[in-house]
């Protein structure tokens, strides 16, 4: 039910939250090593150009290590975000001709509307902004819609365990894979894991 959303704590639109969102998120354990795990796995798809959507964009800090690690991408980076899209163009500003600026909400059916297909869809540390892990097999079904026949998804998120996160944000390791088999992926792979985050490729 819709009244059991986990209202988020910051507005993301707003200029000022979205400032400190990218103050304070480098920090957090994990990322490293889950930008290095995406970089490995879309470099291993061997396709030169490469165009590849990321899902909930922020700031651009992925969409940087990405481009600098994996030649010939090209990403479209979808936001529901100004505030953050401003932050990634000035991020980003040495790939310009290498990205794609989308603002829409994936939380809304329309997000995937004229865009793809795709070599590779990922997204990282956004799904649990749908607000309640129950919307997760929605949003990853709708990603089929924008795949290349056979094209990976790669997904990364919390984790929830005893002792950390919120269970009606943050999936357990089954609720993920479940989620993901439930979109309609026939295969969901994990390939990484660091601090509380985990990283799966669906198929």
């Amino acid at each position: 039910m819709e009244g059991d959303d986990v209202p988020s704590p910051v507005d993301l639109s707003d200029p000022e939250d979205a400032r400190e969102w990218e103050r304070t998120a480098q920090a957090r354990p994990g990322r490293r090593e889950i930008f290095e795990a995406f970089a490995r796995e879309l470099g291993a798809l061997g396709r030169r150009p490469l165009a590849v959507l990321e899902l909930g964009s922020g700031p651009g800090f992925l969409a940087g290590h990405l481009l600098g690690a994996v030649p010939g991408l090209a990403l479209t980076l979808l936001d529901f975000s100004a505030a953050m899209h401003a932050l990634a163009g000035a991020r980003l500003g040495s790939y310009a001709d290498r990205v794609i600026y989308v603002e829409r909400d994936f939380k809304q059916p329309s997000w995937r509307d004229g865009l793809g297909p795709f070599d590779a869809v990922i997204t990282n540390q956004a799904v649990h902004e749908l607000r309640h892990k129950r919307h997760a097999a929605t949003l990853h079904a709708a990603v089929q819609g924008v795949l290349k026949p056979g094209a990976p998804y790669f997904v990364s998120d919390h984790r929830f365990s005893p002792g950390f996160g919120n269970e009606r944000l943050n999936m357990t390791l089954t609720e993920h894979r479940e989620a993901l088999f439930d979109a309609g992926f026939s295969e969901a792979t994990l390939v990484a894991t660091a601090g509380t985050l985990v990283m799966y490729r669906a198929t």
